[in-house]
């Protein structure tokens, strides 16, 4: 698998859904088209965006003059950034914000932002007036990659991750690939995790054109495009097959067991970011998997390997702040995975390897033997 030579067209990516189907459009500059496409959609439409303090720095302008070209009028609704917005108090902000500007259930809302901003919003627009539609506008790498795409909103409860929710799939997701270009270095590296889960769990020649290739999407162009791209297929066709994940969509969760876990340990705060979390899941995930007898010693090392050199953390003690709070013991962990939404009548749901690109979902896995596992790295010398 190679990257295109030059920069083409924007690309767009089909995800089907019958008659809830929807567009991503992908390449540097589609923010500029985001009026002409919402005015092709749905003509005489009212917005409102909700974005964060600091992608409105950047891009709320842009979406705005893009919106006024094509004489649609829209309100702003600006949150504070962080994973502190995705809260019961942030929806009743949200909420109450997209009530006082009056849009109704012909309007649209836009999420302009990250991961945070597209749950908040989606889920803010999944119960006003018992559903409004929405766009995703998304302004990181994770956000283009993963969680615009598929339709997962929510909130975070204190107890964890993304318990309180809806599925409301977008009409219209815009990934502009420059909007990237504005991310700090860690934010872009925690968004890469998930363009490496792709290829861990069903693509491997996906997976060894990114170990070739990842300084190049770091630097933009073709090769940030057809990541994204790539990235966006493959979640749309598990989508298109399993929307409620009942079935095949779980193996998105590659890493998130784990990586959900180790956020509530360190309180959705800045000491560990979504991917990053993502990240160590994924090696420990290809850890336990060769543990189990099921993923060659071989592989893990790429894993490992590949993460690393991307910037991304690959041990639990690589974690901010590991050295001086800690994230708990095992049994504390296993007590917030224990909260996973993959939990049924009580039994974890696991994603593990059985090679790069071959993975699987495992509802059979022995919860002490989990707990010996973690307890054994928590241990590991750093």
């Amino acid at each position: 698998m190679t990257a295109p030579l030059k920069a083409v067209d924007p690309i767009t990516v089909d995800v089907a859904l019958g008659e809830r189907a929807y567009d991503i459009v992908i390449g540097r500059g589609v923010l500029a088209s985001l009026g002409e496409r919402i005015a092709a959609l749905r003509p005489g439409v009212r917005t409102a965006i909700v974005t964060d303090r600091t992608v409105a720095t950047h891009w709320l302008e842009p979406a705005e003059a893009a919106l006024a070209q094509a004489g649609i009028p829209t309100t702003r609704i600006v949150v504070e950034e962080g994973e502190g917005s995705k809260t019961y108090a942030g929806l009743a902000k949200v909420s109450e914000a997209l009530i006082a500007a009056r849009i109704e259930r012909n309007d649209l809302v836009i999420a302009l932002g990250g991961g945070v901003v597209g749950d908040l919003a989606g889920f803010a627009a999944a119960i006003l007036r018992r559903g409004v539609d929405f766009v995703q506008v998304p302004t990181s790498l994770l956000a283009q990659v993963d969680s615009s795409v598929g339709g997962k909103t929510g909130i975070n409860s204190p107890q964890g991750k993304n318990l309180l929710g809806a599925f409301h799939q977008p009409v219209l997701v815009i990934a502009d690939t420059a909007v990237l270009d504005t991310l700090s270095p860690r934010q872009f590296r925690a968004g890469y995790a998930e363009v490496a889960k792709y290829g861990l769990l069903g693509d491997a020649g996906f997976f060894t054109w990114l170990e070739a290739n990842h300084a190049d999407i770091v630097k933009g162009g073709p090769a940030r495009e057809h990541a994204v791209a790539t990235s966006c297929r493959a979640k749309a066709a598990i989508v298109a097959r399993d929307e409620r994940e009942t079935g095949d969509r779980a193996l998105l969760n590659l890493g998130h067991t784990f990586g959900h876990a180790l956020e509530a340990a360190t309180g959705f705060s800045d000491r560990l970011f979504h991917g990053e979390g993502v990240a160590v899941g994924m090696v420990l995930a290809a850890q336990f998997s060769a543990e189990l007898g099921m993923l060659p010693a071989s592989d893990v090392e790429r894993v490992v390997h590949h993460l690393a050199a991307a910037g991304l953390p690959t041990h639990l003690q690589d974690i901010a702040g590991f050295a001086q709070e800690g994230i708990g013991d095992a049994d504390s962990l296993m007590a917030l995975m224990a909260q996973d939404k993959k939990v049924k009548r009580g039994k974890l749901t696991f994603v593990l390897l059985e090679a790069i690109g071959r993975a699987v979902i495992a509802r059979d896995v022995d919860p002490s033997r989990v707990r010996d596992f973690l307890q054994a790295k928590l241990q590991r010398r750093a």
